[in-house]
């Protein structure tokens, strides 16, 4: 046996919408019944309306019960209609996403440049300025040109002295020969003068 609950639940399965289509077919077939054993033309005729009432309500479930499958099909054209809207628009989002992702690491790159950019504009600013520089150069040019000039000179003036002071010691080195000359010379004058006196005393 089954319980009310199950019984009732059964029934609605049976029924579709719950609207008590399978009780006027029921109701239908006992009135043909009816209205078959008739006995008198008046009870045929109520039990004829009466099919015909129930004919009419089970035309209107019908309809009914097309209108609404009709509405549940819209219904799910549109709801399939959303669904790939949806399915656009996350995909939309995921390219949009994406697309942010990049302007992203775009932005930082460039923040990183300009971070660079303005620490070597700190470093530069301590410097001169090329005009500057230049003019720096040039007196630096003239400088070592004034120095390589005087650089000639001393290189002039050591070549001079040097050659002079070669002659000095030539000079030196011929005094010195003279007066070694010199020397040998008042030795050999001395011993002859010593060898006459002693022959004289002899």
């Amino acid at each position: 046996r089954f319980s009310p609950d199950e019984v009732i639940r059964k029934r609605l399965l049976i029924d579709g919408d719950g609207a008590g289509d399978d009780r006027r077919i029921n109701l239908l077939v006992k009135s043909f019944i009816k209205w078959c054993n008739s006995g008198s033309q008046e009870e045929g005729y109520f039990q004829y309306q009466r099919m015909l009432s129930t004919l009419s309500q089970c035309e209107f479930s019908m309809g009914k019960t097309l209108l609404v499958y009709d509405m549940n099909l819209r219904e799910m054209e549109n709801y399939e209609k959303i669904y790939k809207d949806i399915e656009n628009s996350i995909t939309a989002a995921h390219e949009k996403i994406s697309e942010c992702k990049k302007q992203i690491l775009q932005a930082k790159r460039i923040r990183k440049n300009r971070q660079e950019y303005d620490a070597l504009a700190k470093v530069i600013q301590h410097h001169p300025d090329r005009h500057e520089t230049l003019k720096q150069l040039e007196a630096l040019g003239k400088e070592l040109q004034h120095l390589s000039h005087i650089k000639e000179n001393v290189e002039d003036k050591l070549e001079l002295r040097r050659k002079q002071f070669h002659v000095l010691l030539s000079t030196i080195h011929e005094l010195q020969q003279t007066l070694e000359n010199d020397e040998k010379l008042s030795e050999a004058e001395e011993s002859q003068d010593t060898q006459m006196e002693t022959e004289t005393k002899q």
